[in-house]
């Protein structure tokens, strides 16, 4: 008996586990984390008290218990002496593909370097460290390879520093001005998780093989890099960058759009509203003002009329990564930066989803229906 079920293209809808971590409720235009909303904490918490939620499921109570993992998280950002070693000629060998393609090796080779194990194997206690280790090192990671690649030597972390300020200081050498910095700590926290993506479900698939914490975040690292999915907020400025001026938006959109192509920011799969974290982040550039801002609203404005015109009852609005890619710009992360600071972020939610996974032994190990040829036919010989 055939016992497969048939389910829509790409599993849309299809709910495949149970999770505490979170839920995006795309007709609300609302997500969250565990059980406080994702915006509001990224409004009115710092990066690691999320962290924390996400990790041990409460946020800290009190200043202490906030430095308290403050200062578990600082040592990590170190990284060992035969990594950080190996980074250079990593760099050079990934200096056509970019710190992304370079994080995934180094990844591995920091996991090997720890002795990490499969989670399989291991308490949930030793899988919670492994996860933290690799978590604070992904933005040193990041930030030496692209100084290397960029012909200058890596900063080393700095332990007084929270994370998003240590990132942008690990990445320019400079400490980054307190409104830049929290402009990248609120990113940071609107993107740490946002339901079953392809690299958050890629992740899970890899740690139900009881796989060890490094291999789990390479393969949802490699998912990341789709432009479809976590490559999307440079090409979001770049088509800023194209339309170059205001009396260009509607016939460049009318083109494009008339033409089947996707215009890089607009709508979600999930949102059939718009996305929390757009207007968030919309609020967030507005507070820096200028040029950029004011043709990114006018952008919008045009593209969601032209949209609502050609495509009606779709509902396509702004999705994170179009202003995303506006206020990590303003904050001076060079455009090959932006999808590894996107990663810096998610890192923290596969994680959390790692560990969750790994509580349950069961391997997901879904069906294909075959579609080829009809089989079983001869094989055919050789005259």
């Amino acid at each position: 008996m055939n016992s497969t079920v048939e389910v829509p293209r790409g599993l849309a809808g299809v709910v495949v586990t149970e999770t505490q971590l979170g839920d995006v409720r795309g007709r609300e235009g609302f997500y969250h984390y565990r059980q406080y909303s994702a915006v509001e904490l990224a409004t009115s918490r710092g990066f690691e008290d999320v962290w924390q939620l996400m990790f041990r499921g409460a946020l800290p109570e009190d200043a202490t218990e906030r430095a308290a993992f403050a200062a578990e998280i600082a040592p990590l950002r170190h990284l060992p002496a035969a990594v950080r070693d190996a980074l250079p000629a990593l760099a050079r060998a990934t200096a056509l593909s970019g710190p992304l393609a370079g994080l995934r090796t180094a990844l591995s080779l920091l996991g090997a370097s720890a002795g990490f194990r499969p989670v399989y194997d291991l308490s949930p206690d030793r899988r919670a460290a492994d996860a933290l280790a690799a978590c604070a090192a992904v933005p040193t990671l990041l930030t030496a390879l692209h100084r290397l690649g960029q012909g200058l030597e890596p900063v080393d972390p700095r332990d007084d520093l929270p994370y998003a300020a240590n990132y942008l200081y690990m990445l320019t050498g400079r400490e980054p001005e307190p409104a830049k910095a929290r402009a990248v700590e609120q990113y940071l926290i609107s993107t740490i998780d946002h339901g079953f993506n392809a690299s958050t479900f890629t992740a899970r698939v890899i740690a139900s093989t009881g796989a060890d914490v490094a291999a789990c975040l390479t393969g949802a690292i490699g998912a990341l890099s789709g432009p479809l999915h976590g490559g999307a907020p440079s090409r979001a400025l770049d088509t800023l960058d194209a339309i170059g001026t205001a009396d260009r938006i509607d016939p460049w959109i009318r083109e494009r759009v008339l033409a089947g192509d996707r215009i890089m920011g607009f709508g979600h799969p999930v949102y059939r509203t718009e996305d929390p974290r757009s207007r968030m982040l919309r609020d967030i550039a507005r507070q820096f003002g200028g040029p950029l801002v004011d043709f990114a609203i006018e952008v919008e404005r045009h593209v969601e009329q032209i949209l609502a015109e050609l495509k009606p009852g779709r509902e396509l609005h702004t999705n994170v990564e179009f202003y995303a890619g506006v206020v990590m710009e303003l904050c001076g992360l060079p455009r090959e930066m932006f999808t590894p600071t996107f990663c810096a972020a998610r890192v923290v939610g596969w994680s959390a989803n790692i560990l969750e996974q790994a509580a349950d032994s069961k391997i997901i190990r879904p069906a294909a229906r075959y579609s080829g040829p009809t089989p079983p036919e001869p094989v055919p010989t050789l005259d």
